[in-house]
């Protein structure tokens, strides 16, 4: 991961493939922001090789973005290197995490956010308030509004730079990941009432990703102190007994959680040497 250059303030990196209509909206969304065109970038990363479906929807925003489009190289669907990527060609001094499905609706939020930075020069890490942009079922919202999720996250690079981005093979949740390692380090982070953000609550339509999480997590084995590690596995799958509520919310986070705890016996039972990337 370079240093920051070229004297950009503020990259906002957002991974996506396909989803183009949701895309367009976090580009509008940045487009409309009332801060310095040439102090932020946006860096698209799209996945599986890209697309020029996507290539397209990137440069009708050239005029009014700073945009980089990047297609992802290798590694195909694993968001922890996809992250990286994305990092390795950003430029700001902030690193700005969004997801495709991310509406901002401040106008004003990348020159608020900049602006907490700089006030507070012990800070690692700014994290936005996040609310349920639809909702199936009344009352459906997200558990935790301040979650240091890469749907909207706020990191200064250099702390970035010394944690050493993410973890390449983690499928999903690799931003729960180095949230861990975040606080391991003592590093601190801050709520901020006045940034707010908007991102649909959580869906989990089968259990083929938490699976994919549970495996991710497992390997963490040999690179995590074994209390830290049963914690993380502990904390990852403690939903699952929600699955037995009829409420959609609980059964939808106990569905993760049930995945998850598939995905960590697979891997126990498996005799093979894992690797890390």
């Amino acid at each position: 991961m370079p240093p920051a250059r070229d004297g950009i303030r503020v990259s906002c990196v957002i991974n996506f493939y396909g989803r183009l209509d949701l895309l367009a909206g976090i580009l509008h969304s940045l487009a409309q922001q009332k801060y310095d065109r040439e102090s932020f970038e946006v860096v698209l990363v799209e996945d599986k090789g890209g697309t020029a479906a996507g290539k397209q929807l990137a440069e009708e925003f050239y005029t009014c973005l700073n945009t980089v489009y990047i297609p992802l190289d290798k590694n195909h669907g694993s968001m922890g290197y996809s992250r990286n990527y994305g990092l390795a060609h950003s430029r700001g001094d902030i690193v700005l995490f969004l997801d495709d499905d991310t509406v901002l609706m401040q106008q004003n939020f990348l020159e608020v956010l900049d602006e907490m930075f700089n006030h507070n020069s012990t800070v690692d890490a700014i994290v936005p308030h996040g609310h349920a942009a639809y909702s199936l079922v009344n009352g459906y919202d997200f558990h935790d509004s301040y979650f240091m999720t890469s749907r909207c996250t706020a990191y200064r690079r250099k702390v970035l730079i010394e944690l050493g981005g993410f973890m390449n093979h983690f499928v999903g949740q690799e931003d729960v990941e180095f949230v861990i390692r975040f606080l391991m380090a003592g590093k601190i982070s801050m709520n901020v009432a006045k940034l707010n953000y908007f991102h649909p609550p959580l869906l989990v339509p089968n259990f083929r990703k938490p699976k994919a999480v549970g495996h991710s997590f497992y390997l963490l084995k040999s690179k995590y102190p074994m209390p830290i590690w049963t914690i993380a596995l502990l904390n990852c799958s403690r939903h699952a007994p929600l699955y037995l509520l009829p409420i959609r919310r609980y059964r939808e986070m106990g569905r993760f959680g049930i995945g998850f705890i598939a995905g960590v016996l697979s891997s126990l039972g498996r005799q093979e040497d894992f690797g890390y990337n």
